[in-house]
């Protein structure tokens, strides 16, 4: 059964050009982020991205980030997951400064620590459902049979074991978008980060994968997701709304607390 507060302790990515973030407090922020910037070059002018971003995930919290398109919603996703390089600023993440690692320390820093959801799932075709999600957990550093039965568990605790032979052609959107959020979980991440995984599901698959996110929110997972539906962002504990690459402000929401 899928359960966040189990996850192995793990230490912080050696990096002897880098010290992890020291703190006093027996359970930090699983991220922290101050000052991110980000310009990208254009045909006609710069485009800022981001324009000095502070922003804290405590652990266990669930926190929706809101904003129109273009805002830089998802620049920063991308930004945190290790998939591109801030100009300024820093990221921590379970304690661990991001800015200065190497390309290859980034990339062990995200398979042991980050669970990456986008909003097209991009499951691979020829693979079944098991095979997709053990397969991350294969890249984590699980032994063939170790990642066949995280896999297994992961997508009986999702409700898709009866699946799990199926390809993803076979799924609905929903069930597809399930064995997503379970390839992201395969390495128990430390934090979840969700890019619109509600936006190309219809209202039923929407419904499943916001309770799904609730129930992982229940025993302890770390998420912040990137949504554009209200509807979506009133499940989580908070909701940080976000404007030309800048946050304007936060605010508590009904959604299930822990």
């Amino acid at each position: 059964m899928y359960d966040a507060t189990t996850r192995e302790v793990e230490a912080p990515v050696p990096d002897e050009s880098v010290a992890a973030a020291a703190t006093p407090d027996p359970a930090p922020p699983e991220l922290v982020v101050r000052g991110l910037r980000k310009t990208y070059e254009a045909e006609t002018a710069p485009v800022r991205a981001l324009r000095g971003v502070d922003l804290t995930v405590g652990r266990g919290e669930f926190v929706a980030l809101m904003g129109p398109s273009g805002s830089g919603k998802s620049t920063l996703l991308h930004l945190l997951a290790g998939l591109d390089r801030a100009d300024e600023g820093s990221v921590s993440i379970a304690g661990i400064r991001t800015e200065e690692l190497s390309a290859t320390r980034l990339a062990r820093l995200r398979r042991r620590h980050v669970g990456l959801v986008f909003q097209f799932f991009h499951l691979i075709d020829h693979m079944s459902a098991l095979e997709n999600v053990a397969l991350a957990a294969l890249v984590a550093g699980a032994k063939p049979a170790e990642a066949t039965e995280r896999a297994r568990d992961l997508l009986d605790t999702l409700g898709l074991l009866e699946k799990a032979g199926e390809s993803p052609a076979n799924l609905s959107g929903g069930q597809r978008q399930r064995v997503a959020i379970a390839r992201a979980l395969a390495n128990r991440p430390t934090l979840l980060l969700a890019d619109e995984p509600t936006g190309a599901l219809d209202s039923d698959g929407a419904a499943e994968v916001l309770d799904l996110f609730t129930r992982m929110h229940r025993v302890g997972q770390t998420i912040l997701m990137v949504t554009h539906s209200a509807d979506v962002a009133a499940g989580a504990q908070r909701i940080v709304r976000m404007r030309d690459g800048v946050l304007l402000g936060e605010i508590a929401t009904t959604g299930e607390q822990r």
